[in-house]
C-alpha cells in the first residue's frame, strides 16, 4: 500500500470511528458491535504507529468516546475517568497477567468482577452527602446528572457509619431486564420506538430532562470503585466492603483470585451463568487488589495498567432464513421479521428475528434461504448480524422490501429522513384499525378488563368492533355463546363468551366511562400524545371541544408542548372522521371533560417557579402548594418561561447555570417569603 493509500485509509477509519462514537455516546444508538468497533480501532492504532506522520491529533485513538450533551452542565472529573482495555480471548488475559508479574512480581491478588452493561457514573460525597453525579463524558469532564441520579433509590443521598470526609465512588447505572421489557412494552403502546437494548435504555433515561420522568424508569446502580485522598484500607476488595457498610449497593458477584487458572475459572463460570442474572453483563473486569501496587503500575494515556476487561462475545448461532414477513403496526409502520429454522441461543429457542427496516435488509445483502448468524442484541432481542456467504445458493434471489401494504395493498410511503416505510391507509388498513382498538383498551388508556388482544382480534373479525366507539354498542346478546376456535387441525377452543366472561367484559366497558379525560385523550392514539402529554393538555383545555379548537400558539404556549405535538393535535381534529368519532364517544357517555382550570387572583398569578434544593421553612411540597394556592405555576425545569428559580441548599448546578444563561431571576427562600408577603 503506497503512502497516499495509507493516508486515505487512516482518514476513512478516523471518520468511521468518530461516527460510531457519536452514535454510541451521544445518540445512545450504536451502529456496530463492540467487537467490530475494537477491531477497527486496533487497525487504526496499528496504522498510526507504523505511519506517525499521518496521525491526527484528534484521532479516536487519543480519546475516550464522549457522551456529552448540551442539555447538561459539564463538571471536570477530579480523577480522569478512563476506560479499560478490552480483551476477547484468554491469550490476551495471560499477556496482561504476565505484564503485571514482570513489573511487580508474582505474589499478586486480583479482584474479578462482572462488567455491567449500563452507563458509567461517578458520585462525589462530601461529609456523607451526595454532592454531584457525573457521567464519564470524554474522560476529563462529564455531564452533571445529579438531579436524575437522586431518583435512583439504590444510590444513598446520605451515608451512615465511618466514611471519609471527601471521596468519589464509581459504578454503573443499569436497567434490570424485567424493567427493560416493561419499558419497551409501554413505549410501543405509546407509539414510540423501543430501545434496542438495556444499555441504551439506561443511558437514554439518565439524560432525560425531567427527573420525575426518569424516576418512572426504575434504574438501578452497582458501585465498584472508590477514589479519594484518604481511603479506609489499602485493598480494593476491603474498600468495597467498607462502602457496603456506608449504604452503597456493592455487588456480591466478585471474587479474589491468586492465579491465572482461577481467573479463567471465574470467566468461564460467568460466561454460562450470565443468562440467569436479572440484569445484563457483557464481560469480566480484572483488577489488581492492592492500591499501592495499582499506583506503582500506573496508567497509559487512556487506560490503567492495573486493570483490564474481558468482553464476552455475543452468543450467536447459525441457522437458515425460511421467509420474511412484513408486519403492520398501529401507526402504519412496516416491520420486516425473519422467520428462522428454530435454533437454540442463550438458553432459549429462537424462531424469529426483527430486520427493522429496508436499510438493514440492504446492508445484510439478505437472500432467500440464506444461512444467517443470529445473536441476541443486549442478550434479549434476537437479530441477524451477518450472512454466511459461502453457503448461499447461486440462484437464490435477494430479499426485497415490499412496495405495497401486505394487508390492504396500499402503496407504501417513506417519509423524508426516516428509516421506516409506512402504510398511509389509517382509515381502512385492518392491523392499524385493530392496533387503535388495542391501544384504546390498554391499561394506561381506558383500562378495560377482559379486553385483551385475542378478544379485539375476534370481535374485529366478526365485524362487531371496527372502531373504538363500537365498543360501547356491544350487548349481552351480541356476545353470549360466541366461541373462538383455533384454525389448526386440533380445532382447540381458544376462548368462549360464557355468562361470567361476557358480564365481566360488559362491566369493564361500563367502568371505562368513568376513566379521566386525560386517559381517554391518550386512548385516542393521537401521534406524539403520550400519557404525560395528555395530562398536560387536559389541565389547560378542560373539554375536548376546547382542545379540538385550540390554535398552534395556544398549544405551544404550554410547557412541554412543542410544534411537533401541536401540529399533530391540530391535524387530528382537522379530520372530519376523527371529529365524528369524538362525538360518538360523547354520546356513549365517556368523560371528555375535566374540572375547569382554577382561575386564581393570587399574588403569583401569571408567574412560574422552579424550586431546587432543600429549605428551612418549607418542605418542597409545601412550597409548591404555596405557589399554586397563590395562583403561580410550578415548572419542573428552567426555561425562558420561568419567572423565578427558588434556590435552596444544594440547588442543582445545572439549574443554576441554565437560569443564569437565560437570565431567569434566582431567589433564596427568604426572598420568596418576602415576595409572598408583598
Amino acid at each position: 500500500m503506497d503512502k497516499s493509500a495509507i493516508e486515505n485509509k487512516i482518514s476513512a477509519l478516523t471518520q468511521e470511528l468518530n461516527q460510531h462514537n457519536h452514535s454510541y455516546y451521544v445518540l445512545n444508538s450504536p451502529t456496530i458491535s463492540d467487537y467490530a468497533y475494537d477491531k477497527l480501532l486496533h487497525e487504526l492504532m496499528n496504522l498510526e504507529n507504523e505511519h506517525p506522520e499521518f496521525k491526527d491529533p484528534h484521532s479516536p485513538t487519543q480519546r475516550v468516546g464522549s457522551d456529552l450533551s448540551n442539555d447538561f452542565t459539564q463538571i471536570t472529573h477530579q480523577y480522569p475517568m478512563l476506560s479499560l482495555g478490552n480483551t476477547y480471548n484468554e491469550g490476551e488475559i495471560a499477556d496482561f497477567y504476565q505484564r503485571v508479574s514482570k513489573a511487580i512480581g508474582d505474589d499478586v491478588e486480583y479482584v474479578c468482577e462482572l462488567k455491567y452493561d449500563g452507563t458509567s457514573i461517578s458520585l462525589t460525597y462530601e461529609n456523607g452527602k451526595l454532592k454531584h453525579a457525573v457521567t464519564r463524558g470524554d474522560g476529563e469532564k462529564g455531564d452533571d446528572v445529579t438531579s436524575n441520579v437522586k431518583t435512583i433509590k439504590s444510590i444513598p443521598l446520605k451515608l451512615k457509619g465511618d466514611y471519609p470526609a471527601n471521596f468519589e465512588v464509581r459504578g454503573e447505572i443499569f436497567m434490570p431486564t424485567a424493567e427493560f421489557l416493561k419499558t419497551n412494552e409501554l413505549r410501543e403502546i405509546e407509539g414510540e420506538a423501543p430501545f434496542a437494548n438495556a444499555r441504551n435504555a439506561a443511558a437514554g433515561s439518565l439524560k432525560m430532562k425531567k427527573s420525575a420522568e426518569m424516576a418512572k424508569r426504575r434504574l438501578d446502580c452497582f458501585l465498584y470503585y472508590l477514589l479519594g485522598p484518604q481511603m479506609p484500607t489499602n485493598l480494593h476488595s476491603e474498600n468495597l466492603e467498607k462502602a457496603r457498610s456506608w449504604g452503597f449497593k456493592i455487588p456480591e458477584y466478585y471474587k479474589i483470585c491468586k492465579s491465572l487458572p482461577e481467573i479463567y475459572n471465574f470467566i468461564n463460570y460467568w460466561d454460562k451463568e450470565r443468562h440467569h442474572l436479572p440484569f445484563e453483563i457483557d464481560g469480566i473486569v480484572i483488577k489488581v487488589n492492592d492500591i499501592h501496587l495499582q499506583n506503582e503500575l500506573g496508567y497509559t494515556a487512556k487506560t490503567p495498567r492495573w486493570a483490564i476487561s474481558y468482553k464476552f462475545k455475543a452468543e450467536e448461532a447459525l441457522t437458515q432464513l425460511l421467509s420474511v414477513d412484513f408486519q403492520v403496526g398501529r401507526s402504519g409502520r412496516i416491520t420486516p421479521v425473519a422467520n428462522l429454522k428454530p435454533v437454540q441461543l442463550a438458553g432459549t429457542t429462537v424462531k424469529r428475528a426483527s430486520l427493522h427496516n429496508a436499510d438493514i435488509i440492504a446492508q445484510l445483502d439478505l437472500h432467500e434461504s440464506d444461512m444467517v448468524y443470529v445473536e441476541k442484541g443486549g442478550e434479549i432481542i434476537p437479530k441477524i448480524t451477518r450472512v454466511e456467504m459461502n453457503s448461499r445458493h447461486p440462484m437464490s434471489a435477494p430479499v426485497c422490501f415490499i412496495t405495497h401494504c401486505p394487508q390492504c395493498n396500499t402503496p407504501l410511503i417513506r417519509p423524508e429522513g426516516e428509516a421506516a416505510h409506512l402504510c398511509p391507509n389509517d382509515k381502512a388498513c385492518p392491523p392499524q384499525l385493530k392496533g387503535k382498538i388495542e391501544h384504546f383498551v390498554s391499561r394506561k388508556a381506558l383500562d378495560i378488563d377482559s379486553f385483551g388482544e385475542q378478544v379485539v382480534d375476534f370481535l374485529f373479525e366478526k365485524g362487531l368492533v371496527r372502531a373504538v366507539s363500537d365498543i360501547y354498542h356491544l350487548t349481552y346478546d351480541n356476545l353470549i355463546g360466541m366461541t373462538r376456535v383455533s384454525h389448526d387441525e386440533e380445532n382447540k377452543t381458544l376462548f368462549s363468551f360464557k355468562e361470567k366472561s361476557t358480564q365481566n367484559l360488559l362491566d369493564g366497558i361500563a367502568q371505562s366511562k368513568q376513566v379521566p379525560f386525560a386517559n381517554v385523550l391518550f386512548g385516542l392514539g393521537i401521534k406524539h400524545v403520550g400519557a404525560t402529554v395528555a395530562k398536560t393538555l387536559t389541565k389547560t383545555f378542560n373539554t375536548i371541544d376546547k382542545l379540538a379548537n385550540a390554535t398552534l400558539d395556544e398549544l405551544t404556549a404550554l410547557d412541554d408542548i412543542g410544534p411537533k405535538v401541536a401540529q399533530s393535535v391540530i391535524g387530528y381534529f382537522a379530520d372530519p372522521d376523527n371529529r365524528a368519532l369524538v362525538e360518538r364517544l360523547k354520546t356513549a357517555g365517556l368523560r371528555l371533560e375535566s374540572e375547569a382550570p382554577t382561575q386564581s387572583n393570587g399574588k403569583f398569578n401569571g408567574l412560574s417557579f422552579v424550586i431546587s434544593g432543600t429549605f428551612a421553612a418549607f418542605t418542597r411540597d409545601e412550597l409548591k402548594n404555596t405557589i399554586e394556592n397563590n395562583g403561580g405555576k410550578n415548572l419542573s425545569g428552567v426555561s425562558a418561561k420561568t419567572s423565578y428559580l427558588v434556590a435552596g441548599e444544594n440547588t442543582g448546578p445545572s439549574k443554576l447555570a441554565k437560569a443564569e444563561k437565560l437570565k431567569v431571576k434566582i431567589i433564596s427562600e427568604t426572598d420568596f417569603i418576602d415576595l409572598l408577603e408583598r
